[in-house]
């Protein structure tokens, strides 16, 4: 369901190593993908777990961290080798307005590919992908904004100026995140904390579920 060969022969003319691509993605798995993706309670990004996805999912992570696709992220970013660098997997099904502040991705990861799976994308700029200058100007893009609609990928180097975020967005925004990571020690912090975090956001859901009625 990868498509591969979409994947633009090199990087844009960023400040940082950037590519985006359309058309990744399989029209014909859309409505697979979508109805196999978990449900989570809370909003933001969950470690992946085989067992919260259903097989459509499962094949499409299984394809995102292959050898074959990391190599070809790489070779295009300027790392030789992505592959040997072990893969970290998060989804994220919904976003609350908390989330999107500029940011830059922490040290341990030296490349980080966002995969779209979204049908449609009527909000506009609110909860599309922007790549900026710095950390206090939304509005200071240096590459194009990204929609987050099906098919739609990007794929960055991590620096200390790949400043990233997007405007306030709250609803449904399905996505995959892979982050290869510098080493297996790395990996293993990130899913440690990722699990913490997992409980957490399951609170946080339930208390938002619970305090949105009370409030309208």
């Amino acid at each position: 369901m990868l498509l591969a060969d979409h994947l633009p022969a090199a990087a844009l003319p960023a400040p940082f190593p950037l590519l985006t691509a359309a058309g990744m993605l399989d029209p014909a798995c859309a409505d697979r993908l979508r109805a196999d993706f978990p449900r989570y309670r809370g909003a933001g990004f969950f470690p992946y777990e085989d067992r919260d996805c259903g097989p459509a999912v499962n094949a499409l992570v299984a394809e995102l961290t292959a050898p074959a696709f990391a190599d070809a992220i790489g070779e295009r970013l300027g790392v030789e080798r992505l592959s040997q660098y072990p893969p970290l997997v998060t989804l994220c099904r919904s976003l609350n307005l908390r989330h999107g502040n500029i940011h830059t991705d922490s040290q341990s990861k030296i490349v980080t590919a966002l995969v779209y799976l979204n049908e449609e994308w009527p909000h506009g700029a609110a909860g599309s992908l922007r790549f900026l200058a710095n950390l206090a100007d939304i509005e200071d893009q240096v590459a194009p904004q990204v929609l987050p609609v099906y098919g739609n990928v990007v794929a960055f180097r991590r620096a200390d100026n790949s400043f990233h975020g997007h405007l306030p967005f709250e609803g449904d925004r399905f996505t995959i995140q892979i982050a290869w990571l510098a080493d297996v020690a790395a990996h293993a912090r990130k899913t440690r904390r990722g699990r913490t975090s997992r409980v957490i956001k399951k609170l946080l859901g339930g208390l938002d579920r619970w305090w949105k009625p009370r409030a309208a």
